[in-house]
């Protein structure tokens, strides 16, 4: 059986090669950094990493993950209800609730599985989620184990949240679900917008945060507190895996009663691992660093600044916004896959995205600056984006 099966599968990797969308994995040969090595023996400026704050490679969260390696143990070999919570745990998720605002949090292993956990959990056939047409896979994912009735608006588009609202106005419970920003984009959802419209049609709210927890707002606290709308929103899902250390783990925060539901029925946190200990204690230091000073954030909001003005000025075509996800706007698929590869061979480390990450005929090279870059590497990354553009004819 198998052989005609493979015979169907070549051939759709060969379509995939042919029209310039086949993803390759680069293997890096050093750690997580502004800076790192390839299998070439080169050493690369990286600039497509989610490393916002420069943590993946913090001696303090490498000390502290050490720490708790010793401490707590490699890992848990179970789930939280059996004998997978250690004080560490609770530790983290106490930390995090002060941190956002919120009334109670849960760990997950990642925030894929926090989202894909959410929506059967808590609503029914009864119910209707109201879902962003850009949210993140694992939303979409999540809202499709669910039986509650699914409906869609336009990106941001608060008139068709509106109709969509009307349109559910005979379900028992309706929730509004949002990336908190957008990640192929770099747009932050306007949730004080949305929170009006939920109080007006009754509406709970969902925010998935993962671009935003540590770095976006006065504080750090996340795109809520960017809107001003701490305490208006219902569930908060994030991750450790990006600002807050770059590793792995995530988490859902919000109501008491949502999250203790949770605990009682979510099956990606009753029947998966619990978050590796030394994970727990690198998060907890992350946190130290972020609410301890503003410094990483404030070099990371001069860093996207510097770099947006740039290459602004060079001609190139960037979508707008001011979060540190600046994506340089090609169009046609193998052409930003070939300018990515240049510019590798010039120093620069970035990826080309297509279809299906983003829509067809919206390809582009999705840059992301860190606090961990200097000056020097952005001037150095202009530069290189300058001189592949001339070469190329773009």
């Amino acid at each position: 059986m198998y052989g005609s099966f493979r015979d169907h599968l070549a051939a759709q990797l060969d379509d995939i090669r042919s029209q310039g969308l086949y993803k390759d994995e680069r293997v890096i040969t050093t750690p997580q950094d502004a800076h790192i090595g390839v299998t070439s023996g080169d050493e690369v400026l990286n600039l497509c990493a989610n490393n916002y704050l420069g943590l993946a490679e913090h001696p303090d969260v490498a000390k502290a993950a050490h720490e708790g390696l010793d401490r707590w143990g490699f890992g848990m070999a179970s789930v939280r209800f059996i004998c997978g919570t250690q004080e560490i745990h609770k530790q983290l998720e106490q930390r995090l609730t002060d941190f956002l605002g919120t009334e109670d949090t849960i760990l997950y292993s990642s925030c894929f599985d926090a989202n894909g956990g959410l929506f059967e959990t808590l609503l029914t056939a009864e119910d209707a989620i109201i879902s962003d047409q850009l949210n993140h896979a694992s939303i979409i994912d999540g809202i499709r184990l669910s039986k509650a009735k699914r409906l869609r608006y336009r990106n941001r588009d608060m008139q068709d949240l509106e109709l969509q609202l009307k349109e559910a106005k005979d379900a028992r419970f309706r929730l509004i679900a949002t990336d908190g920003v957008f990640s192929m984009d770099g747009y932050i959802a306007p949730l004080a917008d949305i929170c009006e419209l939920a109080d007006r049609y009754d509406a709970l709210v969902m925010v998935d945060d993962c671009h935003a927890t540590g770095f976006l707002g006065p504080n750090g606290r996340g795109s809520h507190e960017y809107n001003d709308v701490v305490g208006r929103i219902d569930i908060l899902t994030g991750t450790l895996g990006k600002a807050l250390g770059g590793a792995s783990g995530g988490y859902t925060s919000g109501r008491k009663e949502i999250v203790e539901l949770l605990r009682q029925r979510s099956r990606p946190y009753l029947f998966s691992n619990t978050l590796a200990p030394c994970l727990a204690a690198g998060g907890l230091k992350a946190l130290d660093l972020v609410t301890g000073s503003s410094e990483l954030r404030d070099r990371l909001r001069e860093n996207a600044a510097f770099f947006r003005d740039e290459m602004t000025r060079l001609g190139f075509d960037l979508l707008p916004g001011d979060h540190p996800i600046i994506p340089v706007m090609i169009g046609d698929a193998a052409t930003a896959k070939a300018m990515a590869d240049a510019l590798l061979t010039k120093g620069v480390y970035v990826i080309a995205f297509s279809y299906p990450v983003v829509p067809e005929g919206l390809a582009r090279i999705r840059t992301q600056m860190s606090a961990a870059h200097s000056r020097e590497d952005l001037e150095f990354a202009v530069a290189q984006f300058a001189a592949v553009k001339q070469e190329m004819g773009l």
